[in-house]
């Protein structure tokens, strides 16, 4: 496997890794390490380090929800124009050009369900170009981001032998 990818493997999986730690998994030397990733950070290839917390654990109170949005592609630049203004909006945290009954798939976060609604009828829906939303509220998030959510309790599954 290529170093640069198993690097940003590593790196996907746990961002708090330091050079030091990735170079002696990938075996290659420190300094290397620490050019790929600057390097990969320099073209845009590393867009951020981020966190993921569980929101619950600590009381936030957040509204999740999904919103389809049917869109009328621009010619020549088909849905890019549209979804590159919808994903200006702070409020958008996750946007994906979608194949099956609806265009875009928008990953909206507010502070109450009234935010979240407001957000698509003053902001979203009016914008030329789209033809229809359903919005979908999140009401409890058990994975994200390839990650259980829980209690920390251990997997109780039953065993299953032959």
């Amino acid at each position: 496997m290529d170093k640069t990818i198993e690097i940003l493997e590593l790196l996907a999986n746990n961002c708090r890794l330091e050079a030091a730690q990735i170079a002696t998994m990938v075996d290659l030397p420190v300094a290397e390490v620490q050019r790929i990733i600057a390097d990969l950070e320099a073209n845009h290839t590393i867009l951020s380090y981020r966190t993921m917390v569980n929101w619950d654990r600590v009381g936030k109170e957040r509204v999740l929800a999904l919103i389809e949005v049917r869109v009328t592609p621009q010619r020549d630049v088909g849905f890019e124009a549209i979804a590159k203004r919808v994903g200006r909006y702070p409020e958008v945290k996750n946007l994906y050009l979608m194949s099956g009954a609806y265009d875009l798939a928008v990953f909206v976060e507010g502070r109450t369900m009234k935010e979240v609604a407001n957000f698509v009828a003053t902001k979203l829906a009016p914008l030329d170009g789209v033809t229809g939303t359903t919005t979908h509220f999140v009401l409890q998030t058990f994975k994200e981001e390839g990650v259980l959510l829980g209690d920390g309790e251990d997997d109780r599954r039953l065993v299953v032998s032959p």
